[in-house]
């Protein structure tokens, strides 16, 4: 059953429910209404036929003062002895009481006798005068009219409670059609996604949707965008680790055939194999972290860390790393404590200051700083290299993302992981990492990371 009938019918139904209800309230506050008034009309016959009855002397009701009694139209009574013989009646000949029940009552009580269509509401009186019991009036009106005015209305009320449910329920189908319409355009332009693999499509609204079907239709554009992203970052992510593996295995199998065809072990083929087999453990091993670091089984060490010690190791093994091509110096250094895991902090100011080792030409100049700015901590590696191209440095954290003026990495390069893992680390320390550039002097790294414990980011 789709959500539009069920809507429909639910809407329907409790319409239906609701005026069942106030009508069962509207007959049953008309039905005691009307007998009421009846119960009222009897009683005041009832004083009135009383108040002309005799006695005569031998202790029977005198036939003669109730001649005198006009009673409202279809009003019928018996006046009945102490021994419970029928000594007055009106019509005459009827000898069957009127409420055989209530024939012996000792208290004025109402009651209502007879089937449908001999219906009557009885008033049952006892009668006294000064010498005790005299006998009982019963007087009485039958209700033809009273059921007849019931069953008109208790066909009105059913009458209008089907057609306002059938009315309701073409509305509500009608309404609900309009309202569904856009989730009809949701299921189907989600199917045609599923079978074309097609997500740069969307949702058009049609008008202005403030509701919370066109927050719905938001939100799946929003999702369907975040997939196309997230698909279109996988495909280049699986491109690019092909590219990055084929390489290494191309110059590995290279090297394997020429000592093959030469029948002999080459030093220099070994060495090559050696490297490339290196780069592929690397590239392997940063892979791995990315993957543990977004599942969230890479776990980082919250312990204090001397930052100032670690970026001297760093500075130690950037000069190894530039020996006498280039100059590597410490601009300033404060005495700067924070709490974070050193073996990552460590490996994200080596990457940094690796590359800029790397791809500064001779003769120029690699720059560490440490300073503590406010509540922060501030680290600035710098160069005198080739810069970054204005274009690339919005992409640059971005897994093996290249500038398209190369697609070739250096001998020595790495895999476009290393800013990756270095963004993360810094983020989940707290921090944040920013790049400057100016193309053909140099770039500029800056780390900042708070003093205190950072909360652990996802």
């Amino acid at each position: 059953m789709s959500l539009r009938l069920r809507l429909s019918l639910l809407y329907t139904l409790v319409l239906g429910g609701v005026l069942l209800l106030f009508g069962s309230l509207a007959y049953s506050l008309v039905s005691i209404t009307l007998l009421d008034q009846m119960d009222s009309m009897l009683a005041k016959n009832a004083n009135d036929l009383i108040l002309k009855l005799r006695v005569n002397a031998n202790g029977r009701f005198d036939a003669r003062s109730a001649n005198t009694f006009t009673p409202d139209e279809n009003i019928v009574f018996q006046v009945w002895g102490n021994d419970r013989s029928l000594q007055l009646a009106r019509p005459a000949g009827d000898v069957d009481p009127l409420d055989r029940v209530k024939l012996r009552s000792d208290i004025p009580v109402f009651n209502t006798t007879g089937d449908v269509g001999k219906h009557m509401r009885v008033l049952t009186v006892p009668l006294k005068n000064a010498r005790g019991p005299a006998g009982l009036l019963q007087i009485g009106r039958n209700l033809n009219l009273f059921d007849a005015t019931l069953q008109v209305l208790a066909g009105v009320l059913i009458l209008l409670t089907i057609l306002s449910m059938v009315l309701t329920g073409v509305m509500t189908w009608f309404v609900n059609g309009q309202a569904l319409a856009p989730l009809a355009t949701v299921t189907r332009v989600a199917t045609q996604i599923t079978k074309a693999d097609d997500l740069s499509r969307r949702i058009q609204v049609t008008g202005v949707r403030n509701d919370e079907v066109g927050e719905l239709i938001e939100s799946f554009n929003q999702v369907l965008g975040r997939m196309e992203k997230l698909f279109t970052s996988q495909r280049r992510f699986l491109a690019d680790v092909s590219h990055e593996l084929r390489t290494p295995l191309t110059v590995i199998k290279g090297n394997v055939g020429l000592m093959r065809k030469m029948k002999t072990l080459d030093e220099e083929s070994l060495s090559g194999i050696e490297a490339e087999v290196d780069r592929l453990t690397r590239l392997v091993g940063d892979l791995l972290f990315l993957a543990q670091a977004e599942s969230g089984r890479m776990p980082l060490d919250q312990s204090p860390v001397e930052l100032d010690t670690v970026l001297l190791e760093v500075f130690q093994q950037a000069r190894t790393l530039a020996g006498d091509r280039i100059t590597v110096v410490i601009n300033e250094i404060d005495q700067i404590q924070v709490i974070g895991d050193r073996d990552r902090l460590k490996q994200v100011f080596l990457n940094i200051a690796g590359n800029a080792v790397q791809y500064t030409p001779p003769g120029g100049r690699v720059s560490l700083s440490l300073r503590r700015v406010g509540e922060r901590a501030q680290v600035v590696i710098s160069d005198t290299g080739a810069g970054i191209p204005a274009v690339d440095l919005p992409h640059i954290f971005e897994r093996f993302y290249r500038s398209e003026k190369s697609r070739k990495r250096s001998a020595h390069g790495g895999f476009g992981l290393g800013l990756s893992i270095a963004f993360w680390i810094v983020r989940n320390h707290g921090g944040t990492i920013e790049v400057s550039s100016i193309e053909g002097k140099g770039a500029s790294f800056t780390i900042w990371l708070p003093l205190t414990s950072p909360e652990k980011k996802a």
